[in-house]
């Protein structure tokens, strides 16, 4: 069976690319065909559409797109958990500078990043940072940076930028930071564009970052498939296999980057990084799709005001994260 699965160019991807590279897939029967996405929106339309069978996503999004608040109207379901963590907030040097924190406690750099915010506001220049995807952990991460400083988030404007997309931008000085999945935080501090100012699970510990996305029409193909990638995760979780992972993730089909910056996102040989073991989480341990994330990203898109009431939309958690589809592909692992 030959499935078309999407992704966007980030480290957290792998499970699925180790699934495809390594032959996870191929021992249950699939064959993947993955294709690198130029944005969330454009990995969304597709699978909404038909265009992939499945996807590594957003875990915000993937709730968005199914509950008809975003995109195209979608049967996508939630089988399996990718990875938790992982993201980072990167400023310019130039607003890093102007901040002067007195430490790198995230407090601290948050109420000083609030101080010179509030500044530019009141000068009618306000600071813009750059998001993934209105529906992510990134803007969410976002919002509690500002709140943990003190700052209404309205001081300060957001734009979507696709990860892969977001060193260049801030290069370019369109954006004064920005929230993104490793590695791009990483490069962005390698090429003396950016400081990275706080790490995503600082703010909100292991907070379920990315899934795999399936269309339901799959129906006895999404076992095998969870199988795989399950599998393929737990490999990318083994320390002994880090090595391995980062050269496959560096290879241009994927990331196409020096493998000494994917090394620094994992902290391998990177003593003296900033990010030192900040990279994604993979593992058994956060695989299976549990309702109480998906209620808590419930609760932030309610705080972040792109839903009026979450209540009203927690039983449609049932449908979508199928906790049991999980169990029941990985039952004899």
């Amino acid at each position: 069976m030959r499935l078309q699965l999407g992704y966007v160019p980030l480290c957290d991807a792998a499970p699925l690319i180790v699934a495809h590279e390594l032959g996870f897939a191929r021992t249950e029967g699939l064959e993947l065909d993955l294709t690198a996405e130029p944005s969330w929106a454009t990995l969304r339309d597709r699978l909404a559409l038909g265009h992939l069978d499945g996807a590594h996503m957003l875990a915000p999004l993937a709730l968005a797109s199914r509950l008809g608040l975003s995109g195209p109207p979608s049967e996508l379901i939630v089988p399996m958990q990718l990875s938790v963590n992982g993201n980072a907030i990167t400023l310019a040097r130039s607003l890093w500078d102007a901040m002067a924190p007195e430490c790198e406690e995230p407090a601290e750099i948050a109420r000083a990043f609030a101080h010179v915010a509030e500044e530019r506001r009141a000068a009618g220049r306000p600071l813009t940072l750059g998001t993934v995807h209105p529906f992510s952990c990134h803007s969410y991460q976002l919002r509690l940076f500002a709140e943990a400083g003190g700052l209404d988030p309205a001081a300060f404007r957001t734009v979507v930028v696709p990860p892969q997309y977001s060193v260049e931008t801030l290069a370019r000085g369109l954006v004064d930071g920005f929230c993104a999945g490793a590695p791009w935080n990483d490069v962005a501090a390698a090429a003396g564009h950016g400081r990275i100012a706080v790490l995503g699970s600082a703010l909100a510990p292991d907070a379920p970052e990315k899934v795999l996305a399936v269309s339901e029409r799959l129906d006895g193909t999404i076992l095998p498939l969870v199988r795989a990638v399950a599998r393929a995760g737990r490999w990318c979780a083994d320390p002994q296999n880090r090595g391995e992972l980062i050269n496959r993730l560096a290879r241009r089909p994927y990331l196409d980057l020096d493998a000494t910056i994917i090394a620094r996102t994992f902290a391998v040989g990177s003593a003296d990084s900033p990010v030192a073991g900040a990279g994604p989480t993979f593992g058994a341990a956060i695989q299976e799709p549990r309702p109480a994330d998906a209620g808590w990203l419930l609760a932030q898109m309610q705080a972040a005001r792109q839903i009026a009431d979450r209540t009203a939309l927690e039983d449609a958690i049932q449908t979508i994260y199928r906790p049991d589809l999980y169990r029941a592909a990985t039952a004899e692992l």
